[in-house]
């Protein structure tokens, strides 16, 4: 596909994926080689198995409002 043929939203999302490989490649994974403490390894699998039954969090808007951050 060429960049002509995207749409605005298709272009930006390139761009945020090509953005983060650079970072990626650029500054590496800060957490490689750590170890998750048990019971954040518990929350997380909580966490993973609730979203398998369709369950979800709080909306980003939500977060982003109670913090006084605009979305």
């Amino acid at each position: 596909m060429k960049v002509q043929d995207m749409t605005v939203e298709e272009f930006k999302a390139l761009i945020q994926e090509v953005m983060e490989e650079k970072l990626e490649e650029l500054l590496g994974d800060p957490d490689e080689g750590l170890e998750l403490r048990p019971e954040i390894r518990e929350r997380l699998r909580l966490s993973l198995a609730a979203v398998k039954r369709g369950q979800r969090g709080i909306p980003i808007e939500k977060v982003a409002e109670e913090l006084g951050l605009e979305w």
